[in-house]
């Protein structure tokens, strides 16, 4: 299934678990959802005692925001992308609105950071 959706807000920080991760909240006609919820941040570290900076935030971040085309996360807002998703309402990639240019996380993190 895929289509337009407006990036409505976004969620870049910790969870209530304090996990790191982002989400885009993506508007389309009479539904929502959100794209992300990955967990961006390493381990917990119990030396530590907290979670280990990540390599993957900076690639999600770097990789969303050359999709969409802006040079700011906080210029994200607004911003209209193309959906790729499944018939079960997950989304599996983001697109540029125009351009031939998108982000697909499963695929592309198993091919930059391996299984």
């Amino acid at each position: 299934m895929k289509g337009n959706a407006k990036i409505g807000s976004t969620m870049l920080g910790w969870e209530d678990s304090g996990i790191m991760t982002c989400f885009l909240h993506l508007e389309q006609p009479g539904a929502g959802q959100g794209f992300g919820g990955y967990g961006l941040d390493g381990p917990y570290s119990e030396k530590l005692k907290e979670r280990l900076p990540s390599k993957l935030c900076g690639f999600w971040i770097k990789r969303v925001l050359e999709t969409v085309g802006v040079s700011k996360w906080e210029d994200l807002k607004g911003e209209y992308v193309q959906v790729d998703g499944d018939d079960c309402g997950e989304i599996r990639g983001i697109g540029h609105i125009t351009d031939n240019k998108w982000f697909y996380p499963k695929k592309e993190i198993k091919e930059t950071f391996g299984d």
